[in-house]
């Protein structure tokens, strides 16, 4: 990897200790990064060089297992810290010093902020003559509550950088299991010639989890499940799963299929959004390890009526994918944490044999997380005498089972993504509008029609009638919706 000059605003904030600082210290220590790029953690905070770098040793030792002590050496010294406050075009006078010995072609500036700093920081740059003609700048999502705000985010940022330039993140689509959708569907004709109407039931994207929103009750009920997570996450693996063979594995050619997918998306409309979509908060409930507090308590305002839960049925109106259901589902507090895919495919349509007992349709499941793996159920013979009995047989790859190695996190690719100049796994300011595009059809007939939050337990799978654990079906009984994991009809 060239050496690079890595800029990051919020460089002492929670992400940038979890996740950016983390990924630096792995790529240093597989060699893919050495000692001559520099990192600058910018913040609003005075702090000598000799605080940031033991809480940054400590953060790095806290999120780290098995920390090589010499390769963490090498990262402090890597890193510096620097005061600028943008909103007056304040810096330090160490900062100024920072960027006038800078001399990499290559500038990553890293904007783990709010978005409502975005454009304050990118005049900040340009102002003082600080983005380069090699300098990329990385967007946090999310990029606005709506479609208004998100195109002002984004002229904001495009004063100041093209849109090559800019790399607007997803950490999802970094995800090992989520980059092995384009090999599993492209590298086997098996599943591409089967990945159609004809062969498919129904689709089913799930990020379920455990816990509540803690310390981010204030930004979330800004936002709620529909925007924090469908907006971005399930959108974009819905687009990799439904989207076009691209020509070549190029970041425009992939981002043009994902588009198309984009605007296939059925609007919603005031019939639909009763049918067809769900949205619940969770109330107080019990687990083995005591009682849980509400939403409404854990973020302290008791009017919210913003939702901790969504499942929508969902359309692609193509010729690929017409009269297919693509179900959605996310929500906090419950049960388990994971998040992934099933591809629910047909029933054979006649049962040969003499008994007649149910033939369970194929199944294959993608887990993204936790315990990485590909499942695909395929109905076998039980061996022994006395006729045809058969059951349905899962095939499985295990990741962490057949690939020894760590597997590298998410940030880890997609910073040295940015650093390499390749945009796939990006999205492009056309898919980004696209969907907020879609999401308002949702947003916007949740404000005119009576689709109220169904309340849900803490601890519990959902709102409504409902009966979901990992080998079990999930049933919304009132309304048209279902999800069922073992497959069949979408219909109750």
């Amino acid at each position: 990897m060239d050496d690079f000059d890595l800029i990051i605003f919020g460089g002492d904030g929670d992400l940038s200790f979890r996740k950016i600082y983390p990924a630096l210290y792995h790529r240093l220590n597989e060699q893919q990064i050495d000692d001559g790029s520099r990192i600058l953690a910018v913040s609003r905070t005075d702090q000598t060089q000799k605080e940031f770098q033991e809480r940054l040793k400590a953060k790095l030792e806290e999120y780290v297992k098995d920390i090589d002590q010499d390769v963490l050496k090498r990262l402090l010294k890597m890193v510096s810290h620097g005061t600028v406050d943008t909103g007056n075009g304040k810096q330090s006078k160490f900062t100024k010093d920072w960027f006038e010995k800078a001399s990499q072609e290559i500038r990553v500036f890293y904007l783990a902020t709010p978005a409502t700093a975005f454009g304050s920081i990118c005049k900040f740059l340009h102002d003082e003559g600080y983005i380069s003609e090699g300098a990329r700048v990385v967007l946090e999502k999310p990029l606005g509550t709506d479609l208004k705000t998100s195109e002002e985010v984004n002229d904001q940022v495009a004063k100041y950088f093209d849109e090559e330039q800019i790399y607007r993140i997803d950490h999802y689509l970094g995800k090992e299991t989520v980059q092995n959708l384009m090999v599993l569907r492209f590298a086997n004709n098996i599943f591409e010639r089967s990945w159609n109407a004809q062969e498919i039931d129904n689709i089913q994207i799930t990020v379920a989890e455990s816990l509540g929103v803690g310390t981010r009750g204030g930004f979330y009920d800004n936002y709620g499940a529909l925007r924090d997570m469908v907006q971005n996450h399930l959108l974009q693996l819905l687009c990799l799963i439904a989207m076009e063979p691209p020509g070549i594995l190029e970041a425009d050619e992939v981002r043009d299929e994902k588009l198309k997918v984009l605007k296939a998306l059925r609007p919603y409309d005031k019939e639909t959004i009763q049918t067809d979509t769900v949205r619940g908060q969770y109330t107080r409930g019990k687990t083995d390890e005591g009682s849980l507090p509400s939403y409404l308590e854990e973020i302290d305002k008791y009017d919210s009526e913003t939702e901790t839960f969504v499942a929508l049925k969902a359309y692609v109106d193509n010729w690929r994918w017409g009269g297919v259901p693509f179900y959605l589902r996310t929500g906090k507090r419950l049960p388990n944490r994971y998040s992934e895919i099933v591809i629910n495919f047909k029933h054979v349509p006649h049962n040969i044999f003499p008994e007649k007992k149910d033939i369970a349709n194929n199944r294959l499941t993608i887990r993204l997380q936790p315990e990485e793996r590909i499942e695909l159920v395929q109905m076998v013979k039980i061996p022994g005498p006395g006729g045809y009995r058969y059951k349905p047989f899962s095939l499985e790859l295990d990741y962490a089972e057949h690939f020894e190695n760590r597997f590298p996190e998410a940030y880890e690719r997609l910073l040295m993504d940015v650093v390499r100049g390749n945009q796939t796994l990006f999205m492009r300011r056309d898919e980004v509008k696209a969907s907020w595009t879609w999401i308002e059809t949702i947003l916007n007939n949740w404000k005119h029609e009576t689709n109220p939050n169904i309340l849900y337990e803490a601890g519990t799978w959902g709102p409504g009638d409902r009966v979901m654990d990992e080998g079990s079906e999930w049933v919304k009984s009132r309304h048209v919706l279902k999800v069922q994991k073992q497959g069949g009809s979408d219909e109750k």
